[in-house]
């Protein structure tokens, strides 16, 4: 991942602004299915916004103060974890698994993979310039949980807030799939995912 986002990193401050897309990211060279997860890692960092249109934060981030403007993006897109750790990208990995999975049901594999996302985004950015203030409240995008919500309380941390986790959930059906079959990989999502006994 850290050889993916030091490449997108350099497309990104060649490039003008576009809506980013999956066929965007085709058209500049990232063409694995999994690519598309950078999609979301630049929602985080504040680079693209909830349409996944260039926020002003891109325009910053082509100049000359890319990486402190990234580093403004990453504690503005994990603020909930700045809040409990101001320095959270200086962090062992240990104490980040411990505030993301206080939020989550995702496993340990998932949760392990969104740190080692967060450090690879941190590995990038410069921290020495950039505000240790951390927002009130970032800018929420409209995400697609891997769960329903859970009715009861929630753990949250000293500010009242819970760390968000997204995952991605992609699901490949062969192009001689009957309709039948589909409708049943929907059905099955749907049950696990959401409850749900449609």
């Amino acid at each position: 991942m850290q050889a993916k986002l030091s490449h997108c990193w350099t497309k990104l401050k060649q490039l003008g602004f576009p809506k980013v897309t999956n066929a965007w990211l085709k058209t500049i060279g990232f063409t694995s299915s999994n690519d598309g997860s950078l999609i979301g890692v630049l929602k985080v960092a504040q680079l693209i916004d909830g349409s996944q249109a260039p926020t002003a934060l891109w325009q910053k981030f082509r100049g000359s103060e890319g990486p402190t403007a990234l580093a403004e993006g990453i504690r503005t897109g994990y603020s909930e974890l700045y809040g409990v750790y101001p320095d959270a990208h200086d962090r062992p990995s240990i104490d980040l698994e411990n505030v993301f999975s206080q939020s989550s049901k995702a496993g340990r594999q998932a949760i392990s993979k969104a740190v080692a996302t967060f450090k690879n985004l941190a590995k990038e950015a410069d921290f020495s310039k950039s505000s240790q203030a951390v927002p009130a409240e970032a800018e929420h995008f409209e995400t697609t949980t891997l769960h329903a919500p859970v009715e009861g309380k929630h753990p949250t941390n000293a500010r009242g807030t819970a760390p968000n986790l997204h995952i991605d959930v992609q699901v490949h059906i062969s192009a001689d799939a009957s309709v039948e079959q589909i409708d049943q990989i929907f059905a099955s999502m749907a049950k696990h995912l959401y409850g749900s006994q449609t």
